[in-house]
């Protein structure tokens, strides 16, 4: 896994997108499509690098989190900025959309 990922808990998750703009990839291990997304997300933590916080969050490991943000199917990608959802995004999404969707929030 990247370096430049994040990974959250139900410990760390409200400090971690409280400020700046942040990407959530919520997955579990034994999702195909979220093994997919995987490399995807690495790919643009890399590229984001300083610029916004790229993370995942283990929807069986953090159960309470994905509950309160109403997540029902993963891979479920949310884009916050300050604390708010800005963009929800659901099932396998390119890299192409994920980019467009964080720049804009970074202008």
């Amino acid at each position: 896994m990247s370096d430049n990922i994040r990974e959250l808990t139900s410990a760390n998750f409200t400090d971690v997108v409280a400020s700046g703009v942040t990407l959530v990839d919520f997955w579990t291990t034994w999702c195909p499509p979220c093994r997919r997304q995987g490399p995807i997300v690495e790919k643009l933590a890399d590229a984001y690098a300083g610029r916004a916080v790229v993370s995942k969050l283990d929807t069986d490991a953090n159960g309470d989190i994905a509950a309160k943000l109403g997540i029902e199917n993963i891979p479920t990608l949310i884009l916050f900025k300050d604390g708010g959802e800005m963009k929800r995004l659901i099932g396998l999404t390119e890299a192409d959309v994920l980019s467009a969707e964080l720049d804009k929030l970074l202008t």
